[in-house]
């Protein structure tokens, strides 16, 4: 499902216009980008978790050329699954 799908699914479940609902999500994404960029970490119980992972700065290769390089310290996003979206994936159909 991609994000027109899933705003029109949204749409039509809750009865609100695709623009309201498209806005909706739009602060949402943007609330967990601001929020995860300064390292908060955001849980809606049950559902998802996403938080902001440090990176150790290591040493890697180049794969064409065999070098070595340095590869530098960095953020990751880690999202964890919650037990009623993992209840509802193990389900079965």
């Amino acid at each position: 499902m991609n994000r027109s799908e899933l705003v029109a699914a949204v749409a039509e479940k809750s009865g609100n216009s695709q623009t309201a609902v498209n806005g909706v999500l739009d602060a949402v994404f943007d609330i967990f980008a601001t929020s995860v960029a300064n390292g908060e970490k955001i849980t809606i119980p049950g559902w998802l978790a996403v938080e902001r992972t440090d990176r150790a700065a290591r040493t890697g290769r180049n794969p064409q050329t065999g070098e070595t390089i340095q590869i530098p310290a960095g953020h990751s996003v880690k999202l964890t699954a919650g037990s009623k979206l993992k209840a509802a994936v193990s389900t079965k159909k």
